[in-house]
């Protein structure tokens, strides 16, 4: 069995030399004033919305291999402050401007999707964000903004590489129900393959918080499956049970000092293998995980993220109009997912409500009000049995 890490359940337990502490770059977009919170808050004209019920993998991707009796059905909702910045190269290949460029849309040539040493990259970019689907992981990461302002900075970049590594060592990995898996040791090698990706010649600069789910099952109650979550920073994994609604499993969030989440990348002190936490949830087939970053915590208390999920749940199902044949569990996730982030927007978006992100600020001595407008990511992921 593995047993959780009690080493930082104290998010100030460890305090950084004070040259690190000062360091802009790790630090949220500050809203000091109500002044500023009442004009960011307005800032929405260019935000993007998206949702789905899987992320991208490469066309010739192998099916996963069947590890575990259990899988998700998942769909993921995004709401992003502001346009992604486009990956640069060599991550996303420009349009070529010759003429004995192959015209076939199938040629590898003409392929815009982003690459990583010759591999699609996984999951999909919202604003600073990055989430990934599939069928045993489903992850959030929440880059830091502030590297925006920075030449070769792109948090957007490590967000995505991280889960992309992260997903690709998960599927690689020889865990059974015999043999459990080891979620650090797949995000420690994620964070070192990123880094070795964002060196020279290709030096890009950014820092990013993790969370992840791994679903897998025990040999010993082979009825129940097994929820390993991974947390670095202060995005979250929630686990609720529909049949009593409760929330059976919650992380903590990890800081260093306020709006300062431990992270993973440029400058930063914090690693997997140091500072992530590893908990085993037995959970039941039904239930949900909602796997999403500070832009929904920041906003919504967590009895009104339940309420959000649980209601989004009875309306999905109640509602008469949908294909039933076409219709999915998956899409019922993905509507959850949404219901979630249209939540969390409505907050970020108000002026003058109530949020748990004031009702922090308020604590450090701040006059900070309304919601905090962020880049919102859910994914939601109910547990289901394979067939046979």
């Amino acid at each position: 069995m593995l047993a959780p890490s009690l080493r930082l359940r104290s998010p100030l337990q460890h305090q950084l030399p004070q040259a690190w502490r000062n360091h802009q770059y790790f630090r949220r977009v500050p809203r000091s004033s109500s002044g500023a919170a009442r004009c960011f808050a307005q800032k929405t004209s260019e935000a993007q919305i998206g949702a789905g019920t899987t992320t991208p993998v490469p066309d010739d991707a192998k099916p996963p291999k069947l590890k575990s009796p259990f899988y998700f059905e998942a769909g993921y909702a995004l709401f992003a402050k502001r346009p992604s910045r486009p990956f640069p190269p060599p991550y996303l290949s420009l349009p070529s401007t010759s003429f004995s460029e192959p015209l076939s849309t199938h040629h590898k040539s003409r392929d815009r999707r982003p690459t990583v040493n010759g591999q699609m990259i996984r999951g999909v970019t919202n604003g600073d964000d990055a989430v990934l689907v599939s069928e045993s992981f489903i992850g959030a990461n929440d880059g830091v903004g502030a590297w925006a302002t920075r030449k070769k900075g792109h948090a957007a970049l490590w967000s995505r590489l991280i889960l992309h590594f992260w997903a690709l060592e998960v599927d690689q990995a020889s865990y059974s129900p015999t043999s459990p898996p080891d979620p650090v040791a797949y995000l420690q090698t994620a964070y070192d393959l990123t880094k070795q990706a964002t060196t020279k010649p290709n030096e890009w600069h950014g820092t990013t918080t993790a969370c992840g789910a791994l679903l897998s099952s025990d040999d010993h109650k082979p009825e129940h499956p097994i929820l390993y979550v991974t947390q670095l920073g202060d995005s979250q994994i929630l686990v609720i049970r529909p049949s009593s609604k409760e929330v059976i499993f919650k992380t903590q969030e990890q800081w260093h000092w306020f709006d300062c989440p431990r992270q993973l990348g440029t400058n930063s002190p914090d690693t997997p293998a140091d500072n992530a936490i590893v908990d085993r949830v037995e959970i039941e087939e039904e239930d949900i995980v909602i796997a999403m970053t500070d832009g929904v915590v920041d906003n919504l208390w967590e009895h009104e993220v339940v309420t959000s999920v649980l209601e989004s749940m009875e309306k999905w199902r109640g509602d008469k109009e949908k294909d039933t044949e076409d219709q999915t569990y998956a899409d019922g996730m993905q509507f959850v997912a949404q219901q979630l982030v249209n939540a969390a927007k409505a907050i970020a978006q108000d002026p003058f409500a109530e949020s748990p992100y004031m009702e922090k600020a308020i604590d450090e001595g701040l006059s900070i009000e309304g919601g905090k407008l962020d880049d919102i990511s859910v994914v939601a992921a109910q547990c289901k049995r394979h067939k046979g």
